[in-house]
């Protein structure tokens, strides 16, 4: 029996456009809600939730089968790295890549050798199902699904070496952060970052690599979808609840 197929990398190459959601609360039931609204995707946050190794294990099991999870680690820490993908993550999405030489360490710490140097611990996995998935070890490279995070000047800058890069499935685009690197800070909606931001997913399309990007903003949001843009994230729990319950509050 071979590794779970990654239906999210499939779209990916097969160029749909994926919708997704943020989930930085950090919170089973709220990652299990989510998951029940028809979301293609959800971003369990490590980066920026307070989402340790249990909390994920936590959301990766409440969300199951009804949408696909993507995990953010902190950052391309191949300790960590190894243990999300060992707790069932097949989807990554690690932030802060500024060179190829970074791009090609990262698909280094997913994949197993001779591709790479992951760990191999699959028998005590959630991964392979606790060894239950007798060709789990033959078989996962190729469903494990990396996408890079690009947020800075610098990862601009480097974006072509990042998409010349054998194992990348995609790259996303940071807006905050490359807003606030460019002088912009809380600003990404900024003419000049929108600029930077629309430049970079052209590149990352034309280079055979699938683009994706976050934003709440709407019209914004239609405008990379009309693009093409593969996995586009238009919103985030944060932001969805606290909308709703200002709203609410605002009607009485």
């Amino acid at each position: 029996m071979p590794a779970p197929t990654n239906t999210f990398k499939a779209r990916l190459k097969a160029k749909e456009t994926q919708i997704g959601l943020w989930v930085g609360l950090g919170d089973p039931s709220v990652a299990e809600l989510a998951a029940g609204t028809g979301f293609d995707w959800l971003v369990i946050d490590a980066e920026h939730g307070p989402n340790g190794l249990r909390d994920v294990l936590g959301q990766l099991r409440a969300v199951g089968s009804q949408s696909h999870p993507v995990v953010r680690p902190r950052d391309d820490n191949r300790a960590e790295i190894k243990q999300m993908l060992d707790i069932g993550a097949q989807t990554l999405l690690v932030p802060m890549i500024e060179s190829g030489d970074q791009a090609r360490e990262v698909v280094r710490s997913v994949s197993y050798p001779p591709v790479g140097v992951r760990g191999v611990g699959a028998a005590l996995a959630r991964a392979s199902s606790y060894n239950g998935i007798a060709d789990y070890l033959q078989t996962a490279n190729e469903q494990v699904c990396l996408l890079l995070q690009v947020e800075s000047r610098a990862g601009l800058e480097a974006l072509d070496d990042i998409l010349n890069v054998e194992g990348v499935d995609g790259v996303f685009i940071g807006p905050a952060d490359l807003a606030a690197d460019m002088g912009f800070l809380g600003q990404p909606g900024a003419p000049e970052v929108q600029a930077a931001v629309n430049d970079a997913l052209t590149r990352i399309r034309a280079a055979g690599k699938a683009a994706g990007i976050l934003t709440s903003d709407r019209a914004l949001a239609k405008g990379y979808a009309e693009m093409g843009v593969e996995f586009l994230a238009v919103g985030s729990d944060v932001g969805v609840l606290r909308a709703g319950l200002t709203a609410l509050r605002a009607a009485f």
